[in-house]
């Protein structure tokens, strides 16, 4: 009788060990996820894109069956996983369906961001989401703590609806090229994910320039990069009260008005310099060049996936794409940059200064102090890495400033545009490329969340003097 009760005792002190453990490790989860939700964040991405991976670097993934080495397996997944689609081997030929269905699910995770499918899997799970839950989708999406559920059900509603749009229109232009209908059907769903999500990888053999006048391709592409940069907070306000957009908030009316703004003058600039170029918007018919101009207008802040040569443009066009893509997209979008509204609040800021206002106004709405201090430093913590970045990417490929700024940039914004560079490079320059997506995909997002709620509030202030600028 001895032996057996033993026995049983040993059973019951393992049982209560791993539940001790997964208790403990669940409360310092949670804990760690309330206290430093933007350490948290970066943290889950991290071991997602190493997940990801992981996964590339199987034999399986690759079409030859041969495993893919570190530094492609890292960046690529990086590049997916952050919606950049910037790429080191081509999409189409070197990853076999595994790898490619890998990627699609990274760039599907990375898009809605990684505490959004968090909260959309505990609402399916437990029909409620909890307060940590609420607070790091709050962080990420830049929204109410109250409207957390309604953001989060607006996210799956807008990107299923989005998605199997644009999959249901590409269908039959794939079948029209003859790829059959299950290869029609594949290239369709990947595609419709990649642009919404603002990733810009092809799958498509040949690439995307063989469709640079379809309109059945290209505008619906158009649109749903669009409403996947406009971010999912503009999305819940315009389902909300579209009937009466007077009622949008201020987030809203700026991004839609910047946002639109920038891509009318983006593509009008781009237009004016490449219209004759015959390498590039000089080849194309008319049609093709009405949407080479309204792409050019949405893909150089977001998408990153073009219908002429990116290598053949002006050095001119390169330059004004650096700007768009540094300001990018909405919050909480499946964009990257500084975001549309940062930009919109540094130009109504320096223009109430110029004309000697008191208050920064606009839309019949006041904008305040911390909100200029956070957009600035937004802007100035950009600029650094984009700085840095540049520096150390010369120093290591030794190319033209104009190749390295432009890829450098398009790695930060998360956009994917390059001129060529990103296979030849050296795995140095690969794998600090991969930081940069990683840093533009959560580092300004992340870093605005943690100065919002670093409000210090001191009892003694100092006189105030002010020194001479300019």
């Amino acid at each position: 009788m001895g032996k057996p009760e033993a026995v049983s005792r040993v059973r019951q002190d393992k049982v209560r060990f791993w539940q001790t453990l997964r208790e403990t490790t669940q409360k310092w989860w949670s804990d760690f996820a309330r206290k430093k939700p933007a350490r948290f964040t970066l943290l889950v991405f991290f071991c997602i894109i190493a997940l990801v991976t992981g996964l590339l670097m199987l034999p399986i993934s690759t079409a030859d069956s041969r495993p893919a080495s570190f530094v492609d397996a890292l960046f690529n997944g990086t590049s997916a996983v952050c919606v950049t689609g910037l790429t080191t081997v081509p999409t189409d030929s070197y990853w076999s369906t595994f790898g490619l269905v890998v990627l699609m699910f990274g760039i599907k995770i990375g898009g809605l961001g990684v505490m959004t499918l968090a909260s959309i899997l505990s609402l399916a799970v437990s029909r409620h989401i909890g307060l940590s839950a609420r607070l790091l989708a709050a962080g990420e999406n830049n929204s109410k703590l109250g409207e957390v559920g309604s953001l989060i059900k607006m996210v799956v509603l807008v990107s299923i609806t989005v998605e199997l749009s644009m999959a249901v229109l590409f269908f039959p232009q794939f079948m029209a090229m003859k790829y059959g209908i299950g290869q029609s059907a594949w290239y369709a769903i990947f595609m419709a994910i990649s642009v919404f999500n603002n990733c810009g990888m092809v799958v498509i053999p040949g690439g995307m320039q063989q469709f640079a006048s379809n309109f059945g391709i290209f505008f619906p592409l158009t649109v749903g990069a669009a409403v996947g940069a406009l971010g999912f907070p503009v999305a819940l306000d315009v389902t909300r009260n579209w009937k009466h957009p007077r009622k949008f908030s201020l987030h809203t009316k700026l991004t839609l008005t910047t946002y639109g703004a920038l891509t009318v003058v983006g593509g009008a600039i781009v237009a004016i310099l490449e219209w004759d170029n015959p390498a590039t918007f000089g080849r194309l018919e008319p049609m093709g060049k009405f949407l080479a101009t309204v792409l050019h207008g949405v893909n150089a802040r977001s998408l990153g996936i073009s219908n002429v040569d990116f290598s053949e443009v002006t050095q001119a066009t390169w330059f004004i794409d650096d700007i768009m893509m540094f300001i990018g997209g909405g919050s909480a979008s499946t964009g990257g940059g500084i975001k549309v509204t940062t930009f919109a609040v540094m130009v109504l800021a320096i223009l109430a200064e110029i004309r000697g206002d008191r208050d920064i106004e606009v839309f019949g709405r006041r904008i305040g102090p911390s909100t200029v201090r956070l957009a600035v430093a937004v802007v100035a913590l950009g600029a650094v890495i984009v700085g840095a970045a540049t520096t150390i990417m010369l120093e290591i490929t030794g190319l033209p400033l104009s190749e390295v700024l432009l890829e450098v940039i398009s790695a930060f914004g998360t956009v994917g545009l390059s001129t060529g560079i990103t296979d030849n490079l050296p795995d140095s320059a690969k794998i600090l490329l991969s930081l940069l997506m990683f840093t533009g995909r959560l580092g300004t997002m992340t870093f605005g969340a943690a100065l919002a709620m670093r409000t210090r509030r001191k009892v003694i202030r100092f006189p105030e003097e002010t020194p001479s600028i300019g």
